[in-house]
């Protein structure tokens, strides 16, 4: 049967869809980009806030409508959260819990009115598709689940309660799966989690990151590693020296939710903004080039005028490299839903504005800073528009004019000019 699968949200949910392409076409079905011509549609769907439930729930309703005949199957988060809500929406004819997803490609299939036999594959069904968007992702940039769940305590969080305890995959496990990648022919891996930091505790592995990341580097020829979002309270100074290999990419997702110290309090979050300051200080004499981005939640309940301030103040000084900002989205079960106080949804969208300028100004300079030099890019696409656009391994979006094939090309690349939030490069050699 034809598959059609898509995912909202965050990197863990893409790295999940992405194993579920592999294991739909290792069972013999076809995994299609055009949703119109599926059998069946997947969504991988998300629920940290209330936008991402109405994103969820607009992505079902859209493709029910361009395919009336597709069976949908609604997976992740909201599935979880809301599976009534869920179930009712059109076009539905599965719900899965993230309890049960890794089932989702088992149940989903039953469906098929003549179920394929499973060609020769990999074990675990990690068999990579050959068309469609999922393989052109594969073969640029995989996302590689290392680890799921939570045991942090953030006041305003729902996915701990969605997603459950932390827990690890064996380091054995995903060095296969990266060697299975590279065989793909993909260039660059990007290690995903709820809690990424927390690698390996539950394994008794107490520097587990670490290790994981040094063996990757070690016993694999993937040209380039790159980590996502990691909670500054699992850094040190000893975590920075993995980046004396060059094959790991100069990038740092470190959230950090606000910049005033009594709201961090009231958010559960185990860090001062002095201690984050001086994390980010040693990242960046260690590393050189290193874009360090961030997530802020604007409009947290207590969140006065002077304590927005102050944390505008404090991201104004962090220079960051990229900012991601939410307004405050009350979450039922959380802590922070009790919480007194509450911010008008009014004024966390002027302070969502006021913050995202600034994250704006912030990555301009940051993108400013290499104009003039050469770096090297991962080259994903071709636009509409006939440009090349890639990434450099501090996560620079840039685009080229090219007249070969750039595609899945790591290649040198003089940065000219800075554009719509890109850079400009010329391709050398």
């Amino acid at each position: 049967m034809n598959v059609y699968l898509h995912s909202l949200g965050c990197r863990l949910n893409q790295s999940e869809i992405e194993t579920m392409a592999r294991r739909f076409t290792a069972a013999g079905h076809v995994v299609i980009a055009d949703p119109t011509q599926a059998d069946v549609c997947v969504v991988n769907t998300c629920a940290v806030t209330a936008e991402a439930e109405r994103k969820s729930r607009h992505r079902v309703r859209a493709l029910a409508r361009a395919n009336p005949e597709a069976r949908i199957a609604v997976i992740g988060c909201y599935a979880t959260l809301s599976p009534r809500h869920c179930a009712a929406l059109p076009g539905v004819a599965w719900v899965v819990s993230n309890a049960e997803k890794e089932r989702a490609v088992d149940v989903v299939a039953v469906f098929s009115p003549n179920p394929p036999a499973p060609f020769p594959g990999r074990e675990g069904g990690v068999t990579p598709p050959r068309s469609g968007e999922g393989s052109r992702r594969l073969r640029t940039r995989a996302f590689v689940k290392v680890q799921d769940g939570c045991d942090n305590r953030c006041t305003y969080c729902i996915v701990r309660l969605l997603r459950g305890p932390a827990r690890s995959r064996p380091v054995t496990d995903i060095v296969a799966e990266v060697q299975m990648l590279i065989e793909t022919g993909c260039q660059e891996a990007v290690l995903t989690g709820v809690n990424l930091g927390s690698y390996g505790r539950d394994l008794g592995l107490p520097n587990g990151l670490y290790v994981l990341v040094e063996t990757l580097l070690a016993h694999t020829d993937l040209p380039r590693l790159r980590l996502s979002s990691l909670e500054p309270w699992d850094l040190d100074e000893f975590f920075f020296r993995l980046w004396d290999n060059p094959r790991l990419c100069h990038q740092l997702h470190m959230p950090l939710q606000a910049g005033c110290g009594e709201t961090l309090h009231r958010m559960g979050r185990r860090i001062t903004t002095a201690e984050f300051a001086r994390l980010v200080e040693t990242a960046r004499a260690a590393v050189p080039d290193l874009a360090v981005t961030t997530d802020v939640i604007v409009g947290f309940p207590g969140e006065d005028e002077a304590a927005f301030h102050a944390s505008y103040d404090f991201v104004a000084a962090m220079e960051f490299a990229r900012l991601h900002v939410f307004p405050y989205s009350p979450r039922p079960g959380t802590a922070a839903f009790r919480l007194p106080d509450q911010v008008v949804r009014q004024v966390s969208r002027a302070r969502a504005r006021a913050m995202r300028e600034l994250g704006a100004e912030q990555a301009f300079r940051f993108r400013q800073r290499f104009v003039g030099r050469e770096m090297i890019v991962l080259w994903e696409q071709r636009r509409r528009d006939g440009l090349w656009t890639g990434l450099t391994g501090n996560y620079l979006r840039v685009i080229a004019h090219a007249e070969g094939n750039l595609h899945n090309r790591l290649t040198a690349t003089r940065l000219l000019a800075t554009q719509n939030g890109c850079l400009v490069g010329e391709v050398m050699g």
